[in-house]
């Protein structure tokens, strides 16, 4: 990333996209991998019509997850190596703003697509018409959670060893009430039951992950530069 000097969150934004573009096709090979391997699971267990829409919420979310998890051990990376965290961390921004800057530009190029995907799957699982607008809002609200809490897991585990087998641990189970949510929120609306309960719950783990994550990212990389 750029030299140092005090930027607006717009135009280090503008950086990060630039520089995640370049690597667009990491993105690309992230949403085949979200769409392949979500058509390849009925394989085991077969095709039942009946049982392909019950699976769907809880596949397309699981999916989603370790999809999204492939592009979050280098995301730090590359600026470590070539020593521009170093120029970052004695710059006048914060590092709070470049942590909130990777994050949302690994969601532009990474979790919106898999937005724009996502509807592909739950066709092909055949959900229900009613299922359809809640898994869209789900997953506006689940995937930039995801982008932020694997942001700051990217910095905790930068410069380790076997740092993808250390980024899955700690960041899957800050990951699941994610998933939980987002799975029971598109079954209850498929079964007609309420689902304000449980998008509220999202909203508020986006939130709360939109206040932490960037302390903790801005933290763990001071702490990889020391």
């Amino acid at each position: 990333m750029g030299g140092c000097g005090v930027k607006p969150l717009a135009l280090i934004l503008r950086s990060e996209i630039r520089l995640a573009l370049h690597q667009i096709g990491d993105s690309t090979i992230i949403v085949l991998f979200f769409v392949l391997a979500a058509v390849l699971f009925p394989l085991g267990i077969g095709p039942e019509p009946k049982l392909l829409p019950q699976l769907a919420p809880g596949v397309i979310w699981i999916m989603a997850l370790l999809s999204a998890m492939l592009s979050f051990e280098r995301l730090f990376t590359p600026d470590y190596e070539d020593g521009s965290l170093e120029q970052l961390a004695i710059c006048p921004a914060p590092l709070e703003i470049i942590a909130l800057a990777k994050a949302t530009a690994h969601w532009l190029v990474t979790g919106l697509p898999l937005i724009i995907a996502s509807p592909l799957i739950a066709t092909l699982y055949r959900l229900p018409d009613t299922g359809y607008s809640v898994l869209l809002t789900t997953m506006a609200l689940g995937t930039p959670a995801i982008s932020l809490i694997g942001t700051a897991g990217a910095a905790m585990i930068l410069g380790a060893r076997r740092g993808g087998v250390l980024l899955s641990l700690l960041v899957i189970p800050l990951m699941l009430p994610i998933l939980i949510f987002g799975a029971a929120a598109i079954d209850a609306a498929v079964n007609g039951l309420p689902v304000r309960q449980h998008l509220m719950l999202m909203g508020g783990f986006l939130l709360g992950s939109l206040v932490i994550t960037p302390l903790a990212t801005a933290a763990a990389l001071r702490q990889s530069l020391e």
